[in-house]
């Protein structure tokens, strides 16, 4: 068994690496609306961390689920609400399948993961240069926030890594397919998720078998037998799932499932095991909220450590 690791001081300093092209950053800004049946927009939000920051005013620190659903819409930005609109209305079990089919034989790209790491940090907004952080810093400041707290070496390395899925956007695809609270599909969707209303222009909400709370799975099933909305989480999950332990991949399958996490949806399809390790996915939420700040991070004299956790865990190159 894995104990505890505290801090361990930085051994050595590493050059910075400049691998992959910054060409990539304009997928992380927003583009004009202009849809069409067979294209939906690809950016509705300004980047993806507003998704991040209206989680945040959705779910604020301290305040579980006794926020007024009409205070927090009156309050949304244009662009979020477009946003779950083309979630809520593309993302089908055909949709899911066909982006398993495409993605889950992991055949994109071969790289370690501190490459994974740098190729995600050429997704940045330019539109305030300012305030915001590279991706890699923000990832750190969960990790580090984890890292001070004590948890076992597995917790912070998923803290590290568990938005790496975001390179989604990196292989075109549109935000809404890569972020976004995630919800089982091929049943009834809940009318806890956000923006639940959007559905209704949703093809699967016109079939009857997917029309019950059951839809077509059985009782107490388990998550692991339910089709979850395509996103960085699923696809992250299959990318490290022979590597890590199961809390962990609970904590990354699960970590944007706030319809189960934060508003206690679905229990029907989950099994005394999914309860079990949603302790883990409820103990990591916090961390995924509330650590990310404008507060820069020396990326150079924290990279020996993960380097050598990383390696750990998820060492040389990996299938991407």
């Amino acid at each position: 068994s894995r104990g505890f690791q505290i801090f361990a001081a930085p051994h050595e300093k590493h050059p910075p690496v400049s691998e992959f092209s910054s060409n990539w950053n304009a997928w992380a800004k927003p583009v004009g609306l202009m849809e069409t049946p067979d294209k939906p927009p690809a950016f509705p939000l300004q980047d993806l961390d507003e998704w991040e920051n209206d989680l945040r005013r959705r779910y604020p620190r301290g305040r579980l689920n006794n926020r007024r659903f009409r205070d927090y819409d009156s309050e949304a930005r244009s662009g979020v609400r477009e946003f779950y609109r083309l979630n809520h209305r593309h993302q089908t079990m055909d949709f899911v399948r066909k982006k398993r089919a495409e993605y889950l034989p992991l055949k994109k790209r071969r790289m370690t993961v501190w490459e994974a790491l740098e190729y995600l940090n050429t997704l940045v907004d330019d539109s305030d240069p300012d305030t915001d952080l590279p991706q890699i810093e923000h990832l750190l400041q969960t990790a580090e926030a984890i890292r001070r707290d004590g948890h076992p070496r597995w917790f912070i390395l998923t803290g590290l890594i568990h938005d790496l899925g975001k390179i989604l956007c990196l292989f075109g695809e549109p935000q809404w397919a890569v972020v976004g609270d995630t919800y089982p599909l091929g049943c009834r969707f809940s009318e806890k998720i956000v923006y639940h209303e959007f559905f209704a222009d949703n093809p699967d909400s016109a079939r009857p078998d997917y029309a019950t709370p059951l839809g077509i799975y059985e009782e107490g099933c388990g998550l692991n037998q339910v089709k979850m909305s395509w996103g960085h989480d699923e696809y992250l999950y299959h990318v490290v799932k022979d590597h890590l332990p199961e809390p962990a991949l609970y904590m990354i399958r699960y970590h944007s499932c706030y319809p189960i996490h934060r508003e206690g949806e679905y229990g029907h399809l989950m099994n005394d095991h999914d309860r079990e390790m949603f302790a883990w996915v409820n103990a990591f939420n916090p961390y995924d909220l509330y650590t990310k700040s404008d507060q820069r991070v020396d990326v150079t004299a924290l990279r020996p450590f993960y380097e050598d956790l990383i390696e750990e865990y998820l060492p040389g190159k990996m299938a991407w």
